[in-house]
């Protein structure tokens, strides 16, 4: 078998609940939480579907569908857990690169630690960028969070 590469893709729109809280990577950030059936934390899920796709595994809404009500509100990162335990048989993961699409807040601040916690559930390298959508469509007022991830699958 030869390295396989996932792209992945999220994109989630500020909430009007402000119960919901603004999770990234596993971070918690302060600002409006964003709308979702689980906690929308949209880097996990854009990292959940590059991994998932990589494998040939289908993507997140296959493994955790927004129709089962055993994922309202759930830890994307537990879900992200499982993608990886998913993979792990037949996959060790060589690196994952994310992009965050997102005016505010800055993610400077919290990028360190998001790498770690992600890099600790992947088992892998993980690098975090964030940039601006300079005020263009949805994102760009600041209505949402989108986020885009890269990951490359070496065979075991």
């Amino acid at each position: 078998m030869t390295p396989r590469v996932g792209i992945g893709f999220d994109i989630h729109p500020f909430s009007d609940d402000p119960r919901r809280r603004l999770v990234l990577g596993g971070v918690t950030l302060d600002g409006p939480g964003l709308s979702g059936h689980s906690d929308a934390d949209a880097v996990a899920h854009a990292v959940t579907d590059a991994l998932l796709g990589a494998a040939g595994l289908g993507d997140i809404g296959s493994h955790f569908p927004d129709t089962d009500p055993a994922y309202e509100n759930a830890d994307s990162m537990q879900l992200l857990a499982r993608a990886v335990a998913a993979v792990s048989g037949s996959f060790e993961i060589g690196n994952v690169d994310v992009t965050v699409v997102i005016e505010t807040p800055k993610l400077a601040p919290f990028r360190d630690t998001m790498q770690q916690r992600l890099g600790e559930v992947v088992r892998a390298s993980v690098n975090v960028k964030a940039k601006r959508a300079e005020s263009l469509g949805a994102l760009g007022r600041r209505e949402g969070i989108a986020c885009f991830a890269v990951a490359l699958l070496e065979p075991r």
